[in-house]
């Protein structure tokens, strides 16, 4: 039987517990991976929790990558022994073997690693979605990543100073600022002890930026809209710090006529089509060396109520990986 990371009821980390499960036979269109490593995310926090409420008991995760066991009917262009990668689909990716839909996974390339791929396809593929989607990020622009030290942001740090914009990263200790100065943020802000809007407005000489990129929520959102040049773009893809509440949208008038989204990956990968010109893209840029996946944490697969507690307690940087 294989192992899984399972809960019952929503709460803090010790409600994950290691179960045996029974995984089956791929049906239909379905293929059955043996996972190598599996990708730690912040938004596993918020299922486990209950604030993205999920029908209990269930599974958790939805990044990893392994190895191809099996191929279900009418799957073309998967073979047992394959390499695969995938983020999204349904939850379960904490588990050693799982039954994944074909059109979800995509080939990992020979110059990348299990882990390496298991711990970019979330955050990397939602990194590509910001900067080159949502807002695409242009040569000389400056713009402001919130929790640059973490998974997401030290992705779009690299990416974003790969295509020649200026980056300006939030970050909770000068630990970190050093981290992120070396991973393309050109002006860390320690968040403590320095008022972000403030040395946007200063670093601008007062012009502010195009867009900001906030996945903290609660704490940072009102203050970003204040980094906003006029027309520009408010992302929220995220909440760590807690839900933002309701939002009044005359705000956005008052401040600039300002934009405001909140996007998600599904939707961006939703088609298989613009899920392969995600990985392509991500993959290319970590093989050319311009972005560097770097494995700051690892943990045991059973072990992941600690890298919870690590994560929520803001002890982890960069990217995490569950080790299976």
């Amino acid at each position: 039987m294989a192992h899984a990371i399972r809960f019952a009821k929503t709460g803090g980390p010790e409600v994950l517990e290691w179960q045996e499960v029974a995984v089956g036979k791929p049906g239909p269109g379905q293929v059955r991976i043996r996972h190598t490593a599996v990708g730690l995310n912040y938004i596993d926090t918020y299922h486990r929790s209950g604030l993205y409420p999920l029908p209990l008991p269930s599974g958790l995760g939805s990044e990893a990558a392994g190895i191809v066991e099996e191929v279900g009917p009418g799957v073309d262009g998967l073979k047992p022994g394959d390499r695969v990668a995938y983020a999204g689909g349904p939850l379960g990716a904490y588990s050693e073997e799982r039954i994944m839909p074909a059109d979800r996974l995509v080939p990992i390339p020979a110059g990348i690693t299990d882990q390496q791929a298991a711990a970019m396809m979330l955050k990397g593929m939602t990194a590509w979605y910001l900067i080159r989607r949502t807002h695409p990020v242009q040569r000389g622009e400056t713009i402001l990543i919130h929790a640059a030290a973490g998974g997401v942001g030290l992705i779009v740090c690299q990416w974003a100073k790969h295509l020649g914009a200026t980056v300006i990263g939030t970050v909770g200790s000068d630990e970190k600022a050093e981290l992120v100065k070396k991973n393309g943020c050109d002006h860390p802000i320690v968040y403590r002890r320095e008022d972000f809007v403030a040395k946007v407005a200063e670093l601008t000489a007062g012009r502010k930026l195009p867009v900001v990129y906030d996945s903290v929520g609660k704490d940072t959102f009102y203050k970003s809209l204040d980094c906003l040049a006029p027309l520009g773009l408010m992302v929220s893809f995220g909440q760590s710090s807690g839900a933002i509440g309701p939002v009044d949208i005359g705000i956005l008038a008052a401040k600039g006529s300002l934009f405001l989204t909140r996007p998600t990956l599904n939707t961006y990968t939703a088609a298989r089509e613009d899920l392969l010109t995600a990985a392509r893209e991500l993959f290319a840029v970590v093989e050319s060396g311009a972005v560097k996946i770097t494995i700051n944490q690892t943990y045991p697969l059973r072990e992941a109520a600690r890298a919870h507690r690590d994560l929520e307690g803001r002890r982890t940087t960069g990217q995490t990986v569950l080790t299976v």
